[in-house]
């Protein structure tokens, strides 16, 4: 049995990490994340005998951004190794905001991810994964139930992947057509592990600009990152691969918007495996004014029943969230 570890990094936000108004991106703090997670997974996986391996992510919970991070602040990521079983590792990690001027810190992320090491040997073999110490039975026992919920939901998410996002012809305003948006990314060597996948990190980071431009679209305000949903990894993507990486608003409250975001891979060389999806989230966004308020956010115009289906699922999502957030708020006080 080995010791829980834990694994920290530091680096200074700069300009090109940041929107307009100086806010950082929501993917450069998933980005952060996911190296902390991926660093302190694999190395974990690496400390008994036998294939070398890279452990790579295969979803990431419900992230909260409870403070923007400022350009000029220090970012500090530490990742905590909290559960294993045979085949993966759960990591949580928690973003610390540092202003290195005044000394002030404040917590502006905490994550949980999940990670499924792959021999260096052959990239289709799972390996399994060193059991940790636990402080207690409990400890264990609360782990399992994470892991048996994480594994149930992407299940559930994977039945329901075969949509794609159509583009729409001379769009309405405030609709789910006039804002949806895509970009397309050639997977090159420095996007990549030691395998040759890409980084759970760098799809995110993207999934993440695609979200922001659908939300900005929207509401044609500054916008930050409130929150990400279940990011859920399929499978792996290859170097050489396009990805398209596609967002569509779902659902719109009074001040935030809700956006799903897929990303779909298509090999260059292998093309008779075909395209297929490879992620799938959902991102939420709130539209701030230039003193950091948050403002309304314009009605989302719905036209058609698959809208309003999806409308109505957002709305669910929404309030569970509402009222998990308000639980946890009473039972601080």
């Amino acid at each position: 049995m080995l010791s829980i570890a834990h694994q920290q990094l530091s680096r200074i936000m700069r300009p090109d990490d940041a929107n307009i108004v100086g806010n950082v991106h929501g993917g450069t703090i998933l980005k952060m994340i996911e190296e902390a997670g991926g660093i302190i997974s694999t190395r974990h996986c690496n400390t008994q005998s036998g294939d070398r391996c890279v452990a790579a992510l295969a979803r990431v919970e419900r992230t909260d951004f409870l403070h923007p991070m400022l350009i000029g602040e220090v970012a500090h990521v530490s990742a905590e190794l909290t559960y294993t079983s045979r085949h993966s590792v759960e990591v949580q990690v928690n973003v610390m905001a540092e202003n290195i001027l005044t000394g002030s810190k404040k917590v502006t992320n905490k994550a949980t991810l999940w990670y499924v090491p792959f021999s260096l040997q052959n990239v289709d073999r799972i390996i399994e994964v060193p059991q940790i110490e636990y402080a207690s039975p409990e400890q264990e026992e609360e782990g399992k139930k994470r892991y048996e919920a994480q594994k149930m939901e992407r299940l559930e998410t994977k039945e329901r992947n075969g949509e794609a996002i159509i583009p729409v012809i001379s769009p309405e305003e405030y609709t789910v057509g006039f804002s949806q948006s895509s970009l397309i990314h050639l997977v090159g060597p420095s996007d990549c592990t030691l395998h040759g996948f890409v980084h759970g990190g760098v799809t995110m980071k993207l999934m993440d600009e695609v979200a922001g431009i659908v939300a900005a679209r929207h509401c044609k305000t500054n916008i930050v990152t409130a929150s990400v949903d279940a990011i859920n990894f399929h499978r792996k993507i290859k170097k050489g691969c396009v990805v398209t990486v596609s967002g569509r608003m779902t659902f719109t409250s009074n001040k935030s918007m809700e956006i799903e975001v897929f990303v779909d891979a298509d090999p260059l060389v292998e093309t008779a495996k075909g395209k297929y999806r490879a992620v799938s989230a959902f991102f939420t966004y709130i539209s701030l004014d230039k003193d950091g308020k948050p403002l309304p956010v314009p009605t989302l115009k719905l036209e058609t029943q698959e809208e309003k289906k999806r409308f109505e699922e957002g709305k669910v999502r929404y309030l569970q969230t509402k009222a998990k957030r308000q639980a946890e708020q009473e039972r601080q006080q």
